[in-house]
């Protein structure tokens, strides 16, 4: 999901820079006229270090997970061409025991880098805001703000596709209701965490006795774009609080709904911190309301054909449980049968 994600971002590149019609005088740098210079000191330079890092460590970490897997599809593939492409990727893996040790300290290692990058990369996106001086935005709660607000709408998102998947797939087995209320709890607990931000930027807009600051944050909650606040504080702070109770957070159909609600919400956020922060700043003659046109509107929709139209053809051609996992966790065979059945079923063999 963070693949697809990071590469639907990355669709809109030239359009993140303002100005795409003078992109060909960026690259190679430093250009041919002498002028051009990457500012080092700007946290939208730090943004493509850090969000090509992330993607490739994903992409790495993804690929490297699935090698197990790939191998065993190219050991029962029936097709020429399937056996030839899944033995490609699979890297000539014979899973014998020094390949799996192997595996198992790569794996390790991944982990160890992820676990950071992950707190790194939305630290540097929050400061896209916070190292500016528009009213909202020039706060130091941002980089926790953003990191526990990925991982809120990250589990959401997941919790949405995986309870799609565990139905289209037949994965009731291997994803069961307790896998389920895990996500659950998490969401509930980092949704919890984004409300307590939410609280902490009006103390904070009060305590600075900065009235620029102060308007901003009134102006979130009481002004035209009012409906929009509510709505994210509604779907992030609120809803999730119904996950308090078991027969909730059990129960599959109010898991998918309130996971939606949550994703909502999510994206209200993003248009609150931006909009509302932007619609009325230090001027009042630059004082404006947003009114989004079929181009934005037909980006939007494009991002979500891009994912979902990655996100099966993942489905399709690749396991979307990991096996090798799912193996080292399974219980043996004696503790799900009765020794009389076990004993019938040797046998049988017999």
């Amino acid at each position: 999901m963070t693949i697809f994600a990071v590469l639907c971002a990355a669709s809109f590149i030239l359009a993140h820079m303002g100005r795409p019609w003078l992109a060909h005088w960026a690259l190679p740098l430093p250009n041919a006229f002498g002028s051009l210079w990457v500012n080092f000191n700007s946290p939208l330079v730090w943004d493509v270090f850090a969000i090509s890092t992330y993607l490739s460590v994903s992409l790495l970490f993804w690929y490297m997970g699935l090698v197990p897997d790939l191998a065993t599809i190219r050991d029962r593939a029936t097709t020429k061409a399937s056996k030839f492409w899944y033995g490609l990727f699979s890297l000539g893996w014979t899973g014998s025991a020094k390949t799996w040790a192997r595996y198992e300290y790569m794996s390790l290692i991944l982990a160890g880098i992820s676990t950071p990058l992950v707190l790194s990369v939305h630290t540097i996106v929050s400061m896209d805001f916070a190292t500016s001086v528009i009213p909202g935005w020039h706060t130091t709660i941002f980089p926790p703000y953003f990191v526990a607000g990925a991982i809120f709408s990250g589990f959401a998102m997941v919790q949405t596709l995986l309870l799609i998947t565990r139905v289209v797939f037949h994965l009731e087995d291997y994803i069961t209701i307790e896998h389920i209320e895990m996500m659950n709890i998490v969401i509930t607990i980092t949704g919890s965490i984004v409300g307590i931000a939410y609280l902490t930027e009006f103390f904070i807009a009060w305590y600075s006795g900065v009235e620029y600051e102060s308007y901003a944050f009134i102006n979130r909650a009481t002004g035209p774009y009012w409906w929009a606040y509510w709505m994210m504080m509604t779907c992030n702070v609120i809803s999730p609080q119904l996950f308090w109770a078991k027969s909730i957070r059990t129960n599959l159909m109010v898991s998918f709904f309130l996971s939606i609600v949550v994703n909502v919400g999510m994206w209200f956020e993003r248009f609150v911190i931006i909009v509302t922060s932007l619609h009325r700043d230090y001027i009042p003659s630059s004082w404006a309301m947003f009114s989004p046109t079929r181009y934005d509107i037909g980006d939007y929709i494009f991002s979500f054909g891009l994912f979902f139209t990655l996100f099966f053809l993942f489905a399709k051609f690749l396991p979307v449980v990991n096996m090798a996992e799912v193996k080292a966790v399974m219980k043996g065979v004696s503790t799900n049968y009765p020794a009389k059945k076990a004993k019938a079923s040797t046998k049988t063999d017999d």
